[in-house]
């Protein structure tokens, strides 16, 4: 008997729910072995970068290191190119497809750091600010082990909502929303293999992991050709990055263009090939 086709593209009423919510969880799981490598890399980027915490191990795809310390590797790359998720991606973006930023958010069982309130757009360098953030469970990520959770319609609005420094020092961020409603959150909660995606605007966060299983997700950056990343230190997104993230070098990221054609005048040549500074 012939196995059953696996389902790679979204649902209409998948994506339907990605434009009214902001964010979707699909009937989808990646293939065993690809989770398999997953969970092998997971353990070895943690382990080369012992003076990192794991919820920071950030740019991992590449593997000439880009920000935050990280050194990443070919095998992050390949996943962030998985055609079925690109595939998913396309659904949303549409065909011209740029991958520009990928972070591992590994909780350690007992004391994982927790992620306050926020909206990532404030400091990404992107113009117009459009990004969809695929996030693949390397493990289960449940509530009891400190899922994302997210505010669904807070995308809607098509703005970045006034935040607030954060004076704790045991968090993920050093930023959170300013004012907000938390009886309005769904989480986002993923077994082992799953992926949910999830639009720029979308208010969200996470508690800590004071459970006895780790939580590790993998979240990767894509955006619409149609848009620019902006290098300029002086561009609003850069400054404040520059002021609150210093080690991200945001400005000196490299690019790949996954699929169809540049239509913004983007640099693919930054931060290739070379450690960037």
């Amino acid at each position: 008997m012939t196995a059953p086709a696996r389902k790679t593209r979204l649902s209409d009423e998948e994506i339907a729910r990605y434009h009214e919510e902001g964010l979707v969880i699909p009937d989808y799981r990646i293939p065993a072995d690809m989770l398999a490598r997953m969970r092998a890399e997971v353990d070895d980027l943690v382990a080369r970068h012992p003076d990192v915490r794991p919820e920071l191990l950030s740019g991992a795809h590449n593997p000439w290191g880009q920000s935050a310390k990280i050194l990443g590797s070919q095998a992050w790359l390949d996943f962030c190119r998985f055609p079925e998720i690109v595939d998913m991606v396309e659904q949303l973006i549409g065909p011209d497809i740029i991958l520009w930023g990928s972070q591992l958010f590994c909780k350690p069982a007992g004391h994982g750091m927790a992620v306050p309130w926020h909206q990532d757009g404030q400091y990404w360098p992107i113009d117009p600010l459009a990004t969809v953030t695929v996030r693949i469970a390397v493990d289960d990520s449940l509530p009891e082990n400190g899922c994302m959770r997210y505010i669904p319609g807070s995308h809607k609005q098509r703005s970045v909502v006034a935040h607030e420094f954060v004076e704790a020092s045991n968090v993920a961020i050093r930023q959170q929303v300013a004012d907000l409603d938390e009886s309005l959150a769904r989480d986002d909660a993923l077994y082992a293999g799953q992926i949910s995606i999830h639009d720029v605007y979308v208010i969200h966060g996470s508690s800590e992991n004071r459970s006895t299983k780790r939580r590790s997700d993998y979240a990767i950056r894509y955006m619409p050709a149609t848009s620019r990343y902006v290098r300029d230190p002086a561009f609003p997104a850069n400054a404040y990055a520059a002021k609150t993230s210093q080690l991200m070098n945001y400005t000196g990221r490299p690019l790949w263009l996954l699929r169809g054609t540049d239509r913004a005048g983007n640099d693919f040549d930054i931060g290739h090939g070379r450690r960037a500074a």
